[in-house]
């Protein structure tokens, strides 16, 4: 049965199997950097019927369940197996992190609504989808080379085969979800900031932003390097805590590339505000700083979890909202703070979330 074959493609991956007293639902964890996953398997076949309040309350028990073993942050997604995709759909109809695997054609289906994506899972899934032994169904049995699956060289045979493969997409989703752009931004930024403490003004003299650089020897490549240099050490570690923390969350929606596009771009629209600020009030000065970037990031942020319905992981809009507020009035309460980089970078980032999200809903 198709829930055999999903069992052994989630112990595969480094789940562990939390059964339950009835056969029709399971579910399966793992820990990852900070939370806890969990993905929760309905086998909704002919004859089972789950009211919206049972599988509400479900998510929830499993939650607490969760809670009581000492996980404070579980991120949990439902997966639910059936041939009548219509009856599963209305599981998912007010909840993002539910997918759907119809049975009849063995695809994942996952509605405009719902999350793109769960840890890389939904690439593992499409390809345990598109094995050669799940297109050979007929009724719930699966056959390979005319044996039927559960025959012992059979079973030997393709046990070995989903072993090796599901081993390597293992090896591949934990590369990939690593936040590696968000790790080489914090790394480049504080061996930039070492330099500096043996190159003196050098860099800072080179590379700091400002209005007057670019209008007297048109050094447009300001725009970029001014975000990786900082003054002193307390500058450096407030942007970059921040940054590490929620760059992390950020990527994972987002996609590498898309968030290095993201952190680029805010730090310059940043610098671009900056500038603009610097002729409106005729008061010329040089910048540096990755705060324009590291507003950004938070802008996408309240972007993300408002198209999660207000709520992202263990996050929530009014919540990402007070953080971005508080900082600008922390900008604006204190000397030396360069106010409009930041305000340029947070509308720059919920700008570009939001584009970057409507993309990929279209794409998808």
């Amino acid at each position: 049965m198709i829930s055999k074959q999903i069992e052994h493609l989630f112990t595969g991956n480094g789940y562990d199997k939390v059964p339950s007293n009835l056969p029709e639902f399971t579910f399966y964890y793992r820990k990852e950097y900070q939370a806890v996953t969990v993905i929760h398997v309905i086998d909704y076949r002919p004859g089972l019927y789950i009211s919206l309040d049972q599988y509400a309350h479900l998510k929830e028990k499993i939650t607490q369940f969760m809670h009581d073993k000492g996980n404070e942050e579980v991120h949990l997604l439902s997966l639910i197996l059936s041939d009548d995709t219509e009856k599963a759909r209305q599981l998912c109809a007010d909840d993002c992190f539910c997918w759907v695997i119809d049975t009849r054609i063995n695809r994942l289906l996952i509605y405009e609504d719902q999350v793109s994506d769960f840890y890389g899972w939904k690439g593992i899934l499409e390809a345990f989808l598109l094995q050669p032994d799940q297109a050979g169904r007929e009724g719930m049995s699966y056959n390979t080379g005319g044996a039927a699956y559960g025959a012992d060289r059979g079973s030997d045979d393709m046990a070995y085969g989903n072993d090796v493969g599901t081993e390597r997409v293992r090896d591949w989703s934990l590369v990939k979800n690593l936040p590696w752009v968000n790790i080489c931004l914090v790394a480049v930024n504080v061996i930039v900031f070492l330099i500096c403490t043996f190159t003196g003004e050098m860099l800072y003299n080179k590379g700091a932003s400002g209005v007057a650089f670019l209008i007297e020897d048109k050094s447009y490549y300001r725009l970029v390097t001014s975000m990786f240099l900082h003054t002193d050490v307390r500058h450096l570690f407030s942007n970059m805590i921040v940054l590490y923390y929620v760059g992390e969350i950020v990527e994972r929606k987002l996609g590498h590339l898309r968030y290095a596009v993201l952190y680029l771009l805010s730090g310059i629209a940043g610098d671009v505000l900056s500038m603009g600020y610097e002729l409106l009030r005729n008061d010329y000065y040089s910048s540096v700083g990755a705060s324009g970037a590291v507003f950004g990031v938070q802008g996408a942020l309240l972007l993300l979890v408002i198209l999660h319905r207000g709520r992202l992981e263990s996050l929530s809009a009014g919540r990402v909202a007070f953080v971005i507020a508080f900082s600008l009035y922390c900008g604006f309460t204190s000397s030396n703070v360069n106010n409009a980089a930041h305000i340029g970078g947070v509308l720059m980032g919920f700008a570009l979330a939001a584009v970057f999200s409507f993309i990929g809903k279209r794409a998808s």
